[in-house]
């Protein structure tokens, strides 16, 4: 179910509404419309919905950028009232890690369809955490191996992206234990402290590396930070019917992996292909179906074999998300109405 196109409360100039991170996080709709605007994402990449590649630019602090991500779905309505259009701009600056600040930051803008004119602006980062852990759930939904026991599952990255996933898990997969791995052990600590304290997870430990994680693990998530070192975890790190959910590019997945699966998934083909083009993905094959296609086309699981679904993010999610998210920020009169 998409979300209500944001209503114009005058006619000839929709408010423009500011939600910072707070007031995103508690205006985000719970994990089952999560979920179902996850696959409302999927199906329209796969239809109607116009998104070109991510324009970047790169500055000169080394291994920044700066990407756009602009987004239109057209909805059911002749009048294009229930048309979703805005743009999220994410910067990446990984030495701010050293000075206490942010690696990435991101902002959403929203625009009223039917005006061109903008109605929000959200900070980005609690979105790209949740509609991120959002897909991966229907890659979870869809494609975690058949089982007659609770679900082993490994967690390698305990960040934000990390965390995002443990609530995901425990809905989907109940009962679930979870391993999990980090390159910092005081935050691989404090993620198996969440987990272990959250309804539908049974247990989690820390492993001592990212092998040891996911030995024997049902389903695989990768969420490590990107850095020079690619490619590490090959095929014969995992069980033979494993899923492996990758959110880190190919930062911790070996090509072998894509090679060898059943079935191999992507997000949207067309950023896939130019990545790969760049050198992100060497050695990887073409993907067999875009997510959004197997939802469509019922696509079951392999009877056997592994399953990998790599997603790198679409700025159409941002903006499905965000126009869910400002309509309820505006039912609760959540965030500052900016001056036009």
């Amino acid at each position: 179910m998409l979300p209500a196109a944001y209503p114009v409360d005058v006619p000839d100039r929709p408010l423009l509404r500011y939600l910072d991170g707070d007031a995103v996080e508690r205006a985000m709709p719970p994990l089952v419309e999560r979920l179902a605007l996850a696959e409302a994402t999927m199906v329209g990449l796969a239809g109607e919905a116009q998104l070109p590649p991510k324009l970047a630019v790169h500055p000169r602090v080394p291994e920044s950028f700066a990407h756009a991500m602009p987004a239109f779905l057209p909805g059911l309505a002749a009048d294009g009232s229930d048309d979703l259009l805005g743009i999220k701009w994410v910067v990446g600056f990984p030495p701010n890690r050293t000075r206490g600040l942010a690696a990435i930051s991101a902002i959403v803008l929203l625009d009223d369809a039917t005006t061109g004119l903008p109605i929000g602006i959200l900070d980005g980062a609690p979105i790209t955490a949740q509609r991120t852990a959002a897909v991966s759930g229907l890659a979870m939904a869809r494609f975690a191996p058949p089982r007659t026991r609770p679900a082993h599952v490994a967690i390698v990255g305990a960040g934000v992206q990390g965390h995002a996933h443990v609530p995901v898990v425990a809905h989907l997969l109940p009962g679930a234990s979870i391993a999990v791995h980090d390159r910092h052990a005081d935050r691989a600590d404090a993620l198996a402290a969440v987990a272990t304290a959250t309804d539908g997870i049974e247990r989690a430990i820390v492993a001592g590396s990212p092998r040891d994680a996911v030995v024997g693990a049902d389903v695989v998530i990768t969420a490590v930070s990107f850095g020079p070192v690619r490619q590490v975890m090959v095929a014969d790190w995992l069980a033979p019917d494993a899923l492996v959910v990758a959110v880190d590019y190919a930062t911790m997945v070996a090509a072998d992996v894509a090679r060898d699966a059943s079935l191999f998934i992507v997000d949207e083909r067309g950023q896939f292909l130019a990545n790969r083009a760049a050198g992100a993905f060497d050695g990887y094959p073409d993907p067999v179906h875009t997510l959004g296609e197997a939802i469509i086309a019922g696509t079951p699981r392999p009877p056997s074999g592994r399953v990998l679904v790599t997603h790198l993010g679409v700025g159409l999610a941002d903006v499905i998300f965000g126009h869910a998210i400002l309509r309820r920020a505006t039912e609760a009169g959540l965030g500052l109405i900016l001056p036009t």
